[in-house]
C-alpha cells in the first residue's frame, strides 16, 4: 500500500531553503568575537548586533546559493540521502531561489553599510568579499566546493573573518589573542563540512563535484574530522598554558564529551546515518562557542 507524502506550504518550503539548522553556526563565531571584545572592554552593542544580523543573513544566502547553484549543476538529484533541496524537488522554482538570494544579500548589505560607517574601510574589504565567497562557494566559474576548497573556505570564513571582524567593529583593532580564539569556531564548522561531504561522498563522485572527502576517501576525511576537533579543543588548553587567559576558558572543555562520541560515531557511520553526526557536530559547535565566550567574557 502507497504512503502519499504531502506537499509542504510555500511558506514551510523557504524555511526549508534557509536550513535553519545551520545557523547556529553564523552565531558562534560572532559570540567569540563579542566576548573578546567584552574582555577587552571594547564591546558596543549595535555593531555587534549588526554584526550578528549580517552573519545570519550571509549564512541564509549562501544556503540558498548552494540550493541553486547545486541544481544548476545537476549536482543535487533524487539520489542524495542528505536533507531535502528546494530547488532540486521543484518545491520553489530555480529564479525564485537565485532571487530570494540576492534580497538577502542586499539586505547583509544594508548591516555592512552601517558596519562600514563605524569600522571603515577595512569592513569594505571583509564584506566584499564576503559577498564573494556566497557566490564562488556553488557558483562561478571555479566553485570553491566543487574544486576541494570548501574546508579552507569555511575555516577562514567562519574563523579568523568572522571572529576578528565582529571583535574590530567594536574595538576598531585586533589583537594576536583575538586572532588565536578565532581559530576553534573555524575548526569546529570545517568539521561540520567534513561530515556532510562524507556523506554525500558517492553522490559528489558521480555528479563530478570534487570535494576535499571525494578528493581523500573516507578514511582520511574521517581523520580530517578527527585532526580538526583536537585542534579546536587544545587552543584554549594552550592558551591557558601559555598564561594569556585565566582557566575559565576551559569551560568550553564540557563539550569534550559531545566530540568525543561524534568521533566515536563517525568512524563507522555511512550514507544517511551521517545525518545524525552532522547535527551533532552542529550542536557541539555552538555549546563550544558558547561556553568559550562566557569563559572570555568572565576572564
Amino acid at each position: 500500500m502507497s504512503r502519499t507524502v504531502a506537499t509542504p506550504s510555500r511558506l514551510t518550503a523557504w524555511g526549508m531553503a534557509t536550513r535553519p539548522r545551520t545557523l547556529p553556526a553564523a552565531v558562534g563565531p560572532v559570540m567569540i568575537g563579542t566576548a573578546a571584545a567584552v574582555a577587552d572592554e571594547a564591546f558596543s552593542a549595535l555593531p555587534a548586533l549588526a554584526a550578528l544580523t549580517g552573519a545570519l543573513l550571509l549564512q541564509i544566502a549562501v544556503n540558498l546559493a548552494n540550493d541553486y547553484f547545486d541544481h544548476r549543476r545537476g549536482i543535487d538529484t533524487e539520489q542524495r540521502v542528505g536533507p531535502v533541496r528546494v530547488t532540486q524537488s521543484g518545491l520553489i522554482p530555480p529564479g525564485h531561489v537565485l532571487g530570494a538570494m540576492w534580497l538577502v544579500l542586499a539586505l547583509a548589505s544594508v548591516c555592512g553599510i552601517y558596519l562600514v560607517a563605524v569600522g571603515g574601510w577595512p569592513v569594505v574589504f571583509i564584506g566584499l568579499a564576503a559577498i564573494a565567497g556566497v557566490i564562488g562557494y556553488s557558483g562561478g566559474p571555479y566553485p570553491l566546493a566543487s574544486n576541494g576548497l570548501g574546508d579552507l573556505f569555511v575555516f577562514i570564513f567562519f574563523g579568523p573573518v568572522a571572529v576578528c571582524g565582529t571583535y574590530y567593529v567594536q574595538a576598531l583593532a585586533l589583537t594576536n589573542h583575538v586572532l588565536s580564539w578565532s581559530l576553534p569556531p573555524g575548526l569546529l564548522i570545517a568539521a561540520i563540512l567534513v561530515v556532510n561531504n562524507l556523506r554525500d561522498i558517492d553522490t559528489d563522485r558521480a555528479a563530478g563535484k570534487r570535494t576535499l572527502a571525494v578528493m581523500i576517501g573516507p578514511r582520511w576525511s574521517r581523520i580530517e574530522y578527527g585532526l580538526l576537533l583536537v585542534l579546536a579543543y587544545s587552543t584554549p588548553v594552550l592558551m591557558w598554558i601559555a598564561g594569556t587567559s585565566s582557566p575559565v576558558v576551559l569551560l568550553s572543555l564540557v563539550t569534550l564529551p559531545m566530540g568525543v562520541h561524534s568521533l566515536r560515531r563517525i568512524l563507522h557511520e555511512n550514507g544517511a546515518a551521517l545525518n545524525a553526526r552532522l547535527s551533532a557536530t552542529a550542536l557541539l559547535s555552538f555549546w563550544f562557542s558558547l561556553l568559550l565566550s562566557i569563559g572570555l567574557a568572565v576572564s
